[in-house]
């Protein structure tokens, strides 16, 4: 699936974020669908809430498409450095979804813990519930590996919360079986760790979203990597005031300034800055 989507998308990264958006939105509608059914009859508070992480992950696969969307859109001159802070805000709101589903699923746990309610077993619960986590183990290799490959936070974001999903479903079937075992209703508090674990996942994604969007450190192999560049031209001798800029994926601005042998005339020295930049992508201080 993945070489599938990055030969679909031709190469284009904006594409490969929305097709990945794509499909994970057919698979989370599909899971939501049977879970919520199995919750309904069975009567069981965490398989519901199951059901609803995924129609809330659906949702957050809209705004991943939406983000890739907006942020493959060319610069313009309100916006000279493109628009690829975009898929940022993307990644912010699908971990701020993340966030508001464990602190969701804490509160209905806790309603539940007062007030218990017997949960029904049966092996459709077992096999829809199996099949989920076999279906978000896949979406999130999916994820991540196509998150790699195109650098994008949005899709590790989603690869994590595919993850919690394993987690979270494997819990409820686990606590499905030993209240069938044992006859000992632990619904609700399986819920409640559940919800805990998930909230914290959320809150630690949208620490991870934040951070390029304040403007942190630049990756020191990218640093060094911009040197190297600007240091293999004939006739620098040295970069200093470099200042890295991220405006996303799609657009970052490097500020170096090279410092020239004393034998060029300052109009060729200039010159060479100028073309030096172009060649970088960049604009020179």
């Amino acid at each position: 699936m993945v070489e599938w989507i990055v030969k679909r998308a031709q190469g284009d990264r904006a594409r490969v974020g929305t097709l990945t958006g794509v499909v994970c939105i057919l698979a989370n509608v599909a899971l939501c669908v049977a879970k919520g059914a199995i919750g309904v009859l069975s009567g069981s508070v965490s398989i519901v809430a199951d059901a609803m992480n995924n129609l809330s992950d659906a949702s957050s696969n809209i705004v991943s498409v939406l983000g890739f969307k907006l942020a493959g859109k060319p610069a313009d001159p309100e916006h000279p450095y493109g628009h690829g802070r975009y898929e940022y805000l993307s990644g912010l709101v699908v971990a701020a979804l993340v966030l508001l589903i464990g602190l969701e699923l804490i509160k209905s746990s806790v309603e539940r813990v007062i007030h218990p309610e017997s949960v029904e077993f049966s092996l459709a619960l077992v096999a829809v519930l199996a099949l989920s986590m076999v279906v978000k183990l896949w979406m999130a290799a999916l994820n991540q590996k196509l998150g790699d490959r195109i650098e994008s936070e949005t899709l590790h974001a989603t690869a994590q919360d595919s993850k919690n999903d394993v987690l979270a479903t494997g819990a409820v079937l686990a606590c499905a079986i030993v209240s069938q075992v044992t006859h000992i209703n632990l619904d609700a508090w399986v819920g409640l760790a559940v919800g805990a674990y998930i909230g914290w996942s959320g809150f630690e994604l949208i620490q991870d979203t934040v951070s390029p969007l304040l403007g942190q450190t630049p990756d020191p192999k990218l640093v060094k990597h911009i040197r190297d560049k600007i240091m293999s031209y004939p006739g620098v001798l040295g970069v200093h005031d470099l200042m890295v800029h991220d405006y996303g994926r799609a657009g970052s601005s490097q500020a170096p300034t090279p410092r020239w042998q004393p034998k060029l005339v300052l109009w060729k020295a200039m010159t060479r800055s100028t073309i030096l930049s172009r060649r970088l992508g960049t604009k020179t201080a």
